[in-house]
């Protein structure tokens, strides 16, 4: 049996080709964006691939390709049940609709005079978001029509960045005054070359346009919590809100502690994981009455964030300490089930 991994820096990869060097897995690097990667899979049973939403590449390609080799009867992580809503919000609504999975209400508008009419009516505030980006890029608050409408004309005009190149350098503003390190410090001036200069990869991926979501804001929340689900088991952080923010993914105020992460959202990620079929599901709470509700989901996340994490839960919520890796699991349940 031979693993193929698409090796991409700061991936999930680094640890993957660790892992197989390490127990002396066979594998093979193959590259996912050539033409012949049907052909570089020869011999190979499994496909480990963590695909990006910052690659306009992967986004073009990357759902095809995989459902295309499950066809071949290859094993593939991410596969398609655990990626095919990958950073797309508005699919995560529907899907979460139709599972009857808890989640903050959403409203989808693909008509601009729809949207205006229902913004003209509706209570505020708003959470306006593009179906893409992670790390709270891509989220503004309405607080009025005025905002709502200011936003719903400018995505059935000129439309919006996938990433922004202004809230980019504002997020390198933040961690400079959240850190006041040298390196926080220095990556303002990254910031600035990369607000003037755009970075190539990124001009390829296309404007976000003709289409306008809003999730409803729910008030009293002065942190979130992230729960990850790999087969069978969960661990998770709670996230603060930023300073005169609402947002607190992407603040870096972290609280490792798992008596910080509520039972309910354990429970509920699991059952949620489980509808889903997928292989892996990061999950962000925040909670109406006490009762947890999905903001939106990813199955992929920053792993050496997660370094710090004490240890995690089983299936049956019984906890398990000490240091792991979240990659491993990925690579052990997919030998498991190939």
């Amino acid at each position: 049996m031979i693993l193929a991994i698409h090796e991409r820096k700061g991936s999930f990869s680094d640890r993957w080709i660790e892992y197989c060097t390490e127990k002396r897995v066979p594998f093979k690097i193959v590259n996912c964006h050539q033409s012949n990667i049907i052909e570089q899979l020869s011999g190979c049973s499994i496909l480990l691939w963590n695909w990006s939403q910052t690659y306009a590449e992967d986004m073009l390609v990357a759902r095809g390709i995989i459902k295309s080799i499950e066809s071949m009867g290859i094993a593939v992580f991410p596969n398609t049940e655990t990626c095919w809503h990958f950073d797309d919000k508005v699919s995560q609504k529907y899907l979460m609709e139709a599972l009857n999975i808890p989640h903050v209400p959403s409203h989808v508008f693909l008509d601009k005079n729809e949207a205006l009419a229902w913004a003209a009516n509706t209570a505020y505030p708003k959470v306006f978001k593009l179906r893409s980006g992670a790390g709270s890029t891509n989220v503004r608050l309405a607080k009025n029509y005025k905002n709502a409408e200011k936003f719903i004309e400018q995505a059935f005009g000129k439309g919006f960045p996938p990433v922004s190149r202004w809230a980019a350098l504002g997020e390198r503003w933040w961690q400079f005054k959240r850190d006041k390190t040298t390196k926080s410090f220095f990556n303002i001036s990254r910031g600035i070359f990369r607000a003037f200069k755009r970075n190539e990869t990124l001009k390829r991926l296309p404007i976000e346009k003709n289409y306008a979501y809003f999730q409803e804001f729910i008030p009293g929340n002065d942190s979130d919590i992230r729960v990850i689900i790999i087969g069978a088991r969960a661990f998770g952080i709670k996230r603060m809100v930023r300073e005169s923010d609402f947002r607190a993914s992407g603040s870096g105020k972290i609280d490792y502690n798992p008596d910080s992460i509520p039972e309910s959202c354990i429970s509920l990620a699991f059952d949620v994981s489980k509808k889903m079929k997928s292989q892996s599901v990061a999950l962000d709470f925040i909670f109406l009455d006490n009762k947890p509700l999905i903001v939106e989901m990813s199955y992929a996340f920053a792993s050496l964030g997660y370094l710090p994490c004490k240890g995690y839960w089983d299936s049956s919520l019984k906890w398990h300490g000490g240091y792991f890796r979240g990659e491993d699991f990925m690579i052990q349940d997919i030998l498991g089930q190939s």
